[in-house]
């Protein structure tokens, strides 16, 4: 009988970020974002979200801020295996400019609203370079909640995590231009990993983790 992993997807993405792994024996399970209530913290959506979670101890995968709100998820329930991707385990990982907009409130003075003038840069940050690459994280900007793109951006700036969760396993690349590899200490570092490396080096991350599920 196959077991069940828990996929939670990046800020604004969906499950299709996941669709390239390849981890025979195992039901992918993608859990998708809810809308958050007004001024909802990040510890009560977390209890919202772990309802979509059925299995006892399960292994759950969490990309970026998926990765984050996985974090808080293994503080509410007994996780198996916290897997990591692209993402940080405490606020000490995210970049100085991240820590430094929370505590000054700088990202309030920015509207979260997708320009294609923009979207450049942003592929740069994402480490998006293909034409499907760039569609698919067009895609995610075009169609993302607003308000629950102004409330992630919150939450993620303002995120005062200190505690190394157990039975984490952390897969990052060292060319990921959101959260620098020199502000974090990974399990494995992908070479030329971007942050969008799920898609572009997910033969590579699927090694990775059947190998680490193998021994667990």
């Amino acid at each position: 009988m196959s077991q069940s992993i828990y996929c939670i997807s990046g800020l604004g993405a969906d499950e299709r970020a996941f669709s390239r792994l390849q981890l025979p024996g195992y039901d992918l399970h993608f859990i998708k974002w809810i809308d958050p209530e007004p001024n909802e913290s990040f510890t009560d959506y977390a209890k919202r979200m772990s309802s979509f979670i059925t299995e006892p101890e399960p292994i759950i995968i969490g990309l970026s801020f998926g990765g984050m709100l996985a974090v808080e998820l293994s503080k509410l329930i007994p996780v198996k295996k916290l897997i990591l991707i692209s993402s940080v385990k405490t606020r000490n990982e995210e970049p100085w400019w991240m820590r430094t907009s929370g505590r000054l409130k700088l990202h309030q003075l920015i509207k979260p609203q997708p320009h294609p003038l923009l979207y450049p840069i942003e592929n740069y940050f994402l480490g998006t370079h293909t034409k499907p690459e760039k569609k698919l994280a067009n895609h995610f900007r075009e169609t993302v909640n607003k308000e629950y793109l102004k409330w992630a951006i919150h939450q993620i700036v303002n995120w005062n995590n200190v505690t190394i969760p157990a039975n984490c396993l952390h897969i990052h690349g060292n060319a990921d231009k959101l959260f620098p590899i020199r502000y974090v200490k990974a399990d494995y570092v992908i070479d030329k990993g971007g942050h969008f490396m799920v898609f572009n080096k997910a033969e590579e991350i699927s090694r990775i983790i059947s190998d680490e599920l193998k021994r667990s």
